[in-house]
Formats: C-alpha cells, structure tokens, sequence
C-alpha cells in the first residue's frame, strides 16, 4: 500500500524526502538557549530597592545575557516558585518583595553564579 504522501509526489513529479533528510530539516531550527547557558559564569546580582517605589519592596535581579523571551520565562518560573508578582524589562527582573535570600537559594540551586 502506498502513503499518500507518495502518490502526491508522483502525481507532481516530487520524490519524497528521505526520514534521515526530514530529521535534518526539523532539527535545522537554531535551538532555544536557556537562560543558565546563555549566562555562563557570568554573576547575577540580586539588589533590593525601596526608593523611588512609594515605600514598597522591591527585589531587582540584574546582569542577565539572556534575551527577552528567555527572561520571561526564567521569571515566571520565579514568580510561580516564590508566589510573588514581578515583571520583567530590560535585561532585569523585577520581583515584588523582599525575596533575596529565597531567589538566591534557587538561582544557586538552578545552577547560576549569584552575588
């Protein structure tokens, strides 16, 4: 029994590409880094802000080489493990409160270079 995909191909003339060449072209998509390979050895640095914010707490995450998506999601994985609201913006995350030592255990623990 022939796949169908063959008997387009041979309606149209196209011979069908091989399973090794399929593979090569769905893996050929350059892959999404993830924030800890992106970021190296370099540190982060965790600073905690009050001024300038009505009074309110503020942890500020900086020094991240990620790009936007990727920090993005670093930090809702953050703000869903902490259970805080935050937001992200220039190379920084921005969570509410004064979460320093708990952000800095998990950082650690995911791996990265925290000062």
């Amino acid at each position: 029994m022939q796949d169908w995909k063959d008997l387009l191909g041979a309606t149209f003339g196209i011979t069908p590409d091989s399973p090794e060449q399929q593979a090569l072209e769905t893996n050929a998509a350059p892959p999404r880094g993830d924030a800890l390979t992106l970021q190296g050895r370099r540190p982060v640095h965790i600073v905690y802000e009050r001024k300038g914010r009505g009074g309110k707490q503020a942890t500020i995450l900086t020094d991240f080489v990620a790009d936007d998506n990727t920090l993005r999601e670093l930090a809702t994985t953050l703000k869903h493990t902490l259970g805080v609201g935050g937001s992200t913006r220039g190379g920084e995350i921005l969570l509410q409160g004064d979460v320093r030592e708990r952000v800095r255990d998990l950082l650690a623990g995911m791996g990265f270079n925290v000062r």
